[in-house]
């Protein structure tokens, strides 16, 4: 799993590079301070995921993360803050974030929010998924009702992805396999017609599917 760091606080920079590079199946393929020529950057590195922090000098994590989005719809963007006010959280997602992080959350919860956007989830930390949840029905109108054709276990697995849990914690709240949550989601997004986890979330919410 090949990962970019943009973050302007040189000791957590390169703590995380060394973090990632430690950590078995993933490599860091770039670290940078800043987001200044950042389609340059992407496109010298080859990489999954980019690690954003949300404050950073020059373009914002939530400008870069909607430049990269539209340049780079395949890589996945996790989020990383000191804040957890409600406006950074929306802006972040809206603007195409995979996940939410906050910078106190211990070496193996970065490692597994990693995971989480790799697998198709949507991880935020526990403290901000509730108000996620209710930023999007305070901020997204109901739009125009459409069938979709959910099935009851379709409906379950997107409910409690709504409520920021992982495929694996997902998977083991139904006891069924990640491998059966991922075919269950392969089917939510083509009945839904989103390419993620984050725009299924949206559109459950202001469609209020579930």
């Amino acid at each position: 799993m090949k990962i970019c760091i943009f973050e302007d606080n040189t000791h957590l920079r390169e703590s995380l590079q060394l973090l990632i590079d430690a950590t078995t199946g993933f490599h860091c393929v770039g670290a940078f301070p800043n987001c200044k020529n950042l389609l340059e950057k992407l496109s010298d590195v080859s990489c999954d995921i980019c690690l954003m922090d949300i404050e950073m000098p020059g373009i914002s994590g939530i400008e870069a993360t909607r430049i990269i989005k539209e340049s780079y719809p395949e890589i996945q963007v996790l989020i990383q803050t000191v804040f957890s006010d409600d406006d950074s959280i929306f802006r972040a997602i809206c603007a195409g974030a995979s996940g939410y992080i906050l910078k106190t959350s211990s070496p193996s919860e970065y490692i597994q929010a990693i995971k989480d956007v790799k697998s198709g989830g949507a991880p935020m930390s526990p403290s901000i998924a509730s108000r996620v949840l209710q930023l999007f029905k305070l901020n997204l109108q109901p739009a125009t009702k459409e069938e979709y054709h959910l099935t009851d276990k379709e409906k379950l697995v997107l409910q409690q992805l709504v409520e920021g849990k992982s495929y694996k914690m997902i998977a083991d709240g139904l006891t069924i396999s990640v491998e059966t949550i991922k075919t269950h989601m392969k089917n939510i997004y083509a009945k839904l017609h989103v390419h993620s986890s984050t725009e299924a979330v949206a559109k459950a919410l202001q469609e209020r599917i579930i």
